[in-house]
């Protein structure tokens, strides 16, 4: 592993902060008009999931971690048991439902989806950046029904809840971002 000092970090890189392994989500480099110039940090523990903030100083330094992420087939879920596939050797992974998290509501079956590791250890499994799924509960609406900024709630056949237009209707396909949950468009 290699060492990294102070300007080296930047967000999505994998690092070993105080014998913890974390993922940076920001760093910004600071130049005080009097003093030492520092790095403001933040970044997630990746076993707990904690999300810490701290300033480093320029004498700072750290340990690279191995960060991989893998592309498998979302296959379906027991209850706490979520099952992946890979596409290439077909070796199928168990995933404990605390790992994906608020994740789980993006997963439909046959979605390729991106498990992350770190170490060799699986710390979280990203869905899609957009999917395609069917509405299957919502207030019903009609035709010319286009009130700008407007929506109303729907559930999609993943079991989320999200903001679509007032003129979809049950049995409509729609488009979804799961970073936002925001609808995109209809299909």
């Amino acid at each position: 592993m290699a060492t990294l000092g102070m300007n080296d970090l930047r967000a999505g890189l994998g690092v070993n902060i105080k014998g913890r392994d974390c993922v940076v989500l920001e760093a910004q480099h600071v130049k005080p008009g009097k003093g030492n110039t520092y790095v403001r940090t933040k970044y997630r523990d990746i076993r707990t999931g904690r999300v810490l903030e701290e300033n480093f100083q320029q004498s700072a330094k750290f340990e690279s971690v191995d960060m991989r992420t893998r592309e498998m087939q979302y296959l379906y879920n027991d209850g706490d048991i979520y099952y992946f596939m890979d596409n290439e050797t077909y070796e199928q992974v168990e995933v404990q439902a605390d790992v994906i998290g608020d994740n789980a509501k993006w997963f439909k079956e046959n979605d390729t989806c991106l498990l992350q590791y770190a170490n060799g250890v699986l710390y979280a499994v990203q869905p899609p950046m957009f999917i395609e799924v069917e509405i299957i509960e919502t207030e019903p609406g009609f035709k010319g029904d286009t009130v700008q900024g407007g929506g109303k709630p729907a559930t999609i056949e993943t079991g989320a809840v999200v903001q679509v237009p007032m003129y979809l209707n049950v049995g409509e396909t729609v488009k979804i971002d799961t970073r936002d949950g925001k609808f995109v468009g209809r299909v």
